[in-house]
């Protein structure tokens, strides 16, 4: 029993996952009543790094605390650990939400959401390169597509292609690539290390940079509004829980087996939206697209 309730589970990595992509895709609508709590503008830049920052920074020693209560010693990484724990901070956390924030102020929100599903594609591609046992067969190439088709239909009708938005989808582009990094340089840094240390370590740093570079841009909050500072919190929660799950997963399962699920992060986004803001969700290019992404997944887990 205990072996089949492992983290080196198939069901408990499916589980795992399906966990982490609901607690992201609750971020979409907390988001929004976040920058609405704050009074946020639309090109308030610095701010919305700012509430970024605090939210990496507060999950990072959210972690840490939990290791602290766990071993009864603070989670410190080995002197030549520090620099691999520092760039997955850079890369996954500061880099992919500073290119994501500057990116979304210059393109449409559905070509967004389309170049953001495409880590899961970078992500699976790169597994191929860097780990011999995770090969791209045509059956997982083929369920990156159909996941892919998946975001494209729901999306498909607000598509830009105009020029105008060009850097905008470069900065969304070089972001998602930032993610897949991120989950490549997890898998290589978690083998034989703490995930707590790895998550607390890499969360902090990444939260620091983009709260240093939010002061930088300008931004301010009014951290004595107790409706937002009460949304900031639980959405470090939510990174908390979610980014440590994931290393552990990451470390012990091949990387296109778990980054896949991602493609579900828009889908439980636009669901949680429905049940938090009370927009519009059930439509035919929903079920659809829900249907592709499932699909791509299964295409991507189940064995030949």
């Amino acid at each position: 029993m205990r072996s089949k309730l492992s983290i080196k589970s198939p069901v408990i990595a499916v589980l795992g996952s399906l966990l982490c992509v609901t607690l992201w895709g609750t971020a979409f609508p907390l988001i929004k009543l976040g920058y609405s709590q704050f009074a946020l503008e639309q090109g308030d830049l610095g701010a919305k790094l700012l509430f970024a920052g605090l939210r990496f920074t507060l999950a990072g020693a959210l972690v840490f605390l939990f290791g602290l209560l766990k071993t009864k010693k603070p989670a410190i990484p080995e002197r030549r650990d520090l620099p691999s724990v520092l760039l997955l901070g850079t890369v996954m956390t500061a880099l992919q939400y500073l290119l994501a924030y500057v990116g979304v102020g210059y393109t449409t929100a559905s070509n967004t959401s389309i170049l953001t599903g495409s880590a899961s594609i970078i992500s699976v591609a790169a597994a191929a390169v860097f780990f011999k046992n995770d090969k791209l067969t045509p059956q997982k190439a083929l369920g990156c597509v159909v996941g892919l088709a998946g975001i494209t239909v729901v999306n498909l009708g607000d598509v830009s292609l105009d020029a105008v938005n060009f850097l905008g989808d470069l900065l969304v582009l070089m972001s998602a690539v930032s993610s897949a990094a991120g989950n490549i340089i997890t898998k290589k840094i978690s083998k034989n290390r703490d995930p707590v240390t790895i998550t607390a370590w890499q969360l902090l740093f990444g939260g620091l940079i983009l709260t240093a570079a939010g002061l930088l841009w300008g931004g301010r909050l009014d951290l004595g509004n107790a409706g937002g500072v009460c949304i900031l919190l639980w959405l470090a929660v939510v990174s908390a829980v979610s980014f440590l799950l994931w290393t552990a997963l990451l470390r012990v399962h091949p990387v296109s087996k778990i980054t896949v699920f991602t493609m579900l992060v828009p889908v439980f986004g636009t669901l949680w939206s429905w049940l938090l803001l009370g927009e519009s969700v059930f439509s035919a290019a929903n079920i659809i697209s829900l249907l592709l992404i499932a699909a791509g997944i299964l295409l991507v887990n189940i064995r030949q």
